[in-house]
């Protein structure tokens, strides 16, 4: 089949058995599509993690007046899905080594690591954010392509699965150390004076929250002091804040093509010439860790 869509409760195996078997039989685009409690989010979540590419909320009732809307945007997302090829999963071999572009310096004491995804991004965030230690300095600041209803969810899967506090970012929460902030559902999340503003302007490009939104508040509020990574996902989003990003003198980090599920966000960024590092998902932890401890200096 060009794709599977199936729910997270079956008979027999769950959706997440299902995709990890079909992963491993048959490497097949999967989407996912459940229910929004919360145990439903952590095994949609979880099949991402074991290859599916999305999850998605079921359509509303044929009954409801929103019915037409969902079943559209299901539709929609199937077609893009069904053309993603899937291929490696991530193993742990020894991992490609990193890509270094021209730089002009590494960023004196970095004031927050700003990161955006969108197809493959729950899995890339996770293992990102499983790499950190406890001790991270750096607030990070994450915004996601998700379905509606499934952001809350999200920030409490990734909590439950590393080391820092993980939340959903709140109006006027003040950015602290080691504290990781997610993009709630249909607002932009941003940065001022040390504080996540979230804002309802209009979409950008379709997205709202947005990762150009995102980068171009950070490097506004940042500069040089930003650290801006752009991971896995469908489509250019990102692209235009990490050129602002880039020319304020912000550090930028994209994930590699052979880890990625979808090389089209940090591919566009790279065509743009907006990126320093373009790394395995295994190392930008490590990256990240490195440049929270060191003074600038030449790399």
């Amino acid at each position: 089949p060009d794709l599977v869509v199936m729910d997270v409760h079956m008979p027999v195996a769950d959706g997440l058995e299902a995709t990890k078997e079909i992963m491993i039989r048959a490497p097949t685009p999967i989407l996912i599509v459940s229910a929004v409690s919360q145990r439903d989010v952590d095994l949609s979540l979880s099949a991402t993690q074991a290859g599916a590419l999305m999850a998605l909320a079921k359509p509303a009732s044929p009954s409801s007046p929103h019915f037409e809307e969902s079943a559209q945007e299901l539709l929609s997302m199937a077609r893009a899905m069904s053309q993603v090829k899937v291929v490696r999963r991530w193993s742990a071999s020894v991992p490609a080594p990193r890509t270094l572009l021209p730089r002009r310096k590494i960023p004196r004491s970095p004031g927050v690591v700003a990161m955006a995804a969108s197809t493959g991004g729950p899995a890339a965030f996770r293992r990102v954010l499983m790499d950190l230690p406890r001790t991270f300095p750096v607030p990070i600041l994450l915004v996601q392509h998700i379905a509606r209803d499934f952001a809350a969810g999200f920030a409490e899967w990734l909590g439950g699965s590393c080391a820092l506090p993980v939340r959903l970012a709140r109006d006027g929460d003040r950015l602290e150390a080691g504290h990781v902030f997610v993009a709630p559902d249909d607002v932009h999340l941003g940065v001022r004076n040390g504080y996540v503003e979230l804002s309802a302007a209009p979409p950008i490009a379709g997205f709202r929250p947005s990762a150009n939104h995102l980068f171009a508040s950070a490097a506004d509020s940042y500069g040089a002091r930003l650290v801006a990574v752009i991971l896995t996902g469908m489509g250019t989003d990102g692209a235009d804040g990490l050129a602002r990003a880039h020319d304020a003198g912000a550090c930028v980090i994209a994930q590699d093509e052979a880890t990625s599920v979808v090389y089209g966000m940090a591919q566009e960024a790279v065509r743009r010439g907006a990126v320093d590092w373009v790394m395995p998902i295994e190392q930008i932890a490590t990256r990240l860790v490195e440049l929270a401890a060191r003074e600038a200096h030449a790399d």
